[in-house]
């Protein structure tokens, strides 16, 4: 059977640790970081070369153009009635749903059930 190795790599930390405790002993300098000039170089990695011509430009825009014709949106004027008539929605409903919804109660069917009574009376 094959083992497993459990043990970490634990070099990067024993090398920190090794750094640290020189830096105390004064055997060595702690070296100095100068985040702001690394950022200012790091610029010039950021943009390729040919996005500093006008060939980058041109290979952008047709790199993100798009590849199909894409249709001016229209217009499409909806007159909006003013009058506020409800015999408009209530004519407008029917010819959606001509039989009704499910559960529609009706003047004939409460007359109904008034004549009938309540249940257990």
């Amino acid at each position: 059977m094959s083992e497993i190795n459990t043990e970490l790599d634990n070099t990067q930390t024993f090398d920190a640790a090794q750094i640290a405790e020189s830096v105390e002993a004064g055997e060595q300098k702690l070296p100095a970081v100068d985040v702001s000039a690394d950022y200012e170089a790091s610029k010039e990695f950021s943009v390729s070369d040919i996005d500093r011509t006008s060939a980058g430009a041109e290979a952008a825009a047709a790199a993100t153009a798009p590849k199909f014709d894409i249709p001016a949106p229209q217009e499409i004027p909806m007159p909006a009635d003013a009058q506020g008539n409800p015999d408009d929605f209530l004519s407008m409903a029917k010819e959606v749903n001509p039989a009704g919804a499910p559960g529609n109660v009706t003047d004939d069917l409460v007359q109904k059930a008034i004549e009938m009574g309540t249940p257990g009376s």
